[in-house]
């Protein structure tokens, strides 16, 4: 590990976040290994939330998947991005911006990455993102309640 990802992982410890990302791996009964550059990985994550193939919390990565999902390079750097937004923003105060971001992404797209700044800032294509262009509000909502008619009815 590099100096400055040394600084990272004490810094992410200090202000709680990677302790938050372990903590939820166990409510999410994930199975925990290290991972490069100071990064944790967390798989077999049994919680449905969020909906994501990956997400970091602190210098954990926690994914439903197993071990060889993080065998893509380009993933595990687009996750030890957020990694260092998490430093950069104290920790926590990160879940909230995120949030933020994805609401203003979805109402200027319909897709929750697209104009999100943390993930344009992770790079959107190693994260597996499709980037979408803005569109009228109007149509964002007309494809929100569609999405939502037509999912079936549940017992």
């Amino acid at each position: 590990m590099s100096g400055w990802q040394w600084v990272k992982l004490v810094g992410n410890f200090l202000n709680l976040s990677t302790l938050a990302g372990g903590l939820v791996g166990v409510v999410g009964r994930a199975e925990f290994s290290r991972g490069p550059r100071g990064l944790f990985f967390a798989n077999g994550y049994r919680l449905g939330f969020p909906v994501a193939g990956a997400f970091t919390i602190g210098n954990v990565i926690l994914s439903k998947h197993d071990r060889s999902y993080f065998d893509d390079a380009r993933l595990v750097r687009h996750e030890e991005r957020h990694s260092w937004q998490y430093f950069c923003l104290l920790g926590l105060p990160m879940l909230p911006l995120y949030v933020v971001g994805v609401v203003v992404s979805f109402l200027l797209t319909g897709d929750p990455a697209s104009r999100n700044p943390f993930e344009r800032l992770a790079n959107l294509k190693d994260g597996g993102y499709v980037e979408h262009p803005v569109q009228p509000l109007g149509r964002t909502v007309t494809q929100a309640f569609s999405g939502l008619r037509s999912r079936p009815k549940g017992p």
